[in-house]
């Protein structure tokens, strides 16, 4: 009669065994990590999304921070071939009458003939180089001795303070050519020249005494007459000869006056603040988004119930509805602009109330978003602070961090302890698989022993 120990003996799948009992216990444990390691990484990302949007929200309230640009002027030229024109919050509207008599002009030379042309040699020492007053040291050297290498050391001179040199070849010989890079009649160009072989006498320049020079072109300053009245520049632009007002000179026209035409552009304040408040309906979305909850599905946003963002949006909407300390008029809140808020935290414009607020009064409008404690100044100076070095985002940050690091190392506590426990258990079942391979053995040997005495 045989004896059977079934499912016994050294068969047994040891690895299996161990491995399912190891990670039976491990998962309770590694899925309450996993789950707060997902969840801290979910606020890691959202924190990151609700700080670019502030970030590109503070950005576009450049716009309405400043009392000059939500001011901006127009202009108009009759001939915009003679010369543009720009305004600022300065500037008083009203009309003009401009004659560009004369445009700034630098003053160019050119050297007398060399008939051997651009490898002629000159001579060596040291020319120096001057426009009204600032000068430079070009040394002339023997291999520095042409026309062409005069050309090239005055336009390599380190110490070059605004003279340009250029070979022009004609049909008697090539000529140096200098060209300022200042224009206005006081910046005139005088060469001289010391030591060396004498040869660079030639080109020496120092009005009113005699040279070789030709003028090209004098220097000259800008005269333009405006309302009739005459003014001068060194350069083509003129600046703040009508109260905030910069003309960029282009072409004479003596004898030709234009028009200049200065206005209010309140159709470019309108839609600056149009941008506002769109960058603001932007913002509101996003942050609604951050922290929704959708009862049908049951799922959340990452930072649903977050009083960091409760704090944050509560900051924000106080600043957009509340009065502007210190205005006087009519118009101390965005409300009184046509700006109000509607129920799911949006903003909307009653764009003819706002019109007529622009029109009635520019200034008011302007101080009341970009004046000291005015709505977007108060709304940057906030996301500043929190976005800040010591700010509410930098404080969240380190304590998520914090809790990533904490999770990490509780993961790696899991793999020591599960490693320990991994080793027991193989332990344990080694010796079991040796205790069975032993009766298994056992069990063999008693039922030959069985066998033999039937047989017999």
């Amino acid at each position: 009669m045989a004896i059977v120990a079934s499912g016994l003996g050294s068969g047994l799948d040891v690895n299996s065994l161990v491995s399912q009992l190891v990670a039976a216990e491990r998962a309770p444990v590694a899925q309450r990590i996993s789950r707060r390691e997902t969840t801290l990484n979910a606020q890691v990302s959202a924190m990151a999304t609700l700080k670019s949007a502030l970030s590109a929200f503070k950005t576009g309230l450049d716009p309405v921070s400043s009392t000059a640009t939500l001011q901006p002027r127009q202009t108009k030229v009759g001939n915009e071939e003679l010369f543009t024109a720009s305004a600022g919050a300065a500037a008083a509207a009203g009309s003009y009458q401009v004659e560009v008599v004369r445009i700034a002009k630098a003053q160019q030379l050119a050297s007398q003939a060399f008939t051997d042309g651009a490898t002629a040699t000159v001579g060596t020492g040291t020319l120096t180089l001057s426009v009204a007053g600032e000068s430079f040291d070009v040394e002339i050297g023997d291999e520095q001795a042409t026309l062409a290498g005069i050309r090239d050391a005055i336009n390599a001179s380190a110490d070059n303070t605004g003279i340009q040199a250029t070979l022009i070849t004609a049909d008697d010989g090539a000529r140096l050519v200098l060209t300022s890079a200042r224009t206005g009649a006081a910046n005139e160009i005088t060469v001289t020249q010391t030591g060396g072989d004498g040869g660079l006498a030639v080109l020496a320049h120092e009005p009113p005494a005699a040279s070789n020079w030709t003028t090209l072109r004098p220097a000259a300053d800008a005269l333009v007459r405006i309302a009739g009245f005459d003014v001068t520049s060194t350069t083509n632009m003129i600046d703040g000869a009508i109260d905030g007002v910069t003309l960029q000179l282009k072409a004479e026209a003596p004898g030709n006056p234009t028009t200049l035409d200065v206005s209010v552009d309140t159709s470019a304040t309108l839609e600056r603040i149009k941008k506002f408040v769109a960058d603001w309906n932007t913002l509101s979305t996003k942050l609604a988004g951050l922290r929704s909850y959708d009862a049908g599905t049951g799922v959340a946003g990452p930072l649903l119930g977050d009083a960091m963002l409760r704090g944050i949006e509560s900051r924000l909407r106080s600043l957009l509805t509340q009065s502007v300390p210190g205005l006087a008029g009519d118009y101390q809140m965005l409300v009184n602009l046509g700006i109000s808020t509607q129920n799911d935290g949006t903003l909307k414009i009653d764009e003819s109330k706002l019109n007529a607020a622009l029109a009635a009064d520019l200034g008011g409008v302007a101080r009341l978003f970009a004046g000291e404690g005015g709505v977007a100044s108060s709304i940057k100076a906030a996301i500043e602070e929190a976005l800040g070095a010591n700010g509410s985002f930098a404080t969240r940050d380190a304590v998520l961090q914090r809790g990533l690091k904490d999770t990490k190392a509780a993961t790696e506590a899991l793999d020591l302890r599960m490693a320990v426990v991994e080793a027991r258990y193989r332990k344990q079942f080694i010796a079991l698989d040796s205790l069975l391979t032993q009766m298994q053995s056992t069990a063999s040997y008693l039922s030959q022993q069985l066998a033999n005495g039937v047989s017999s």
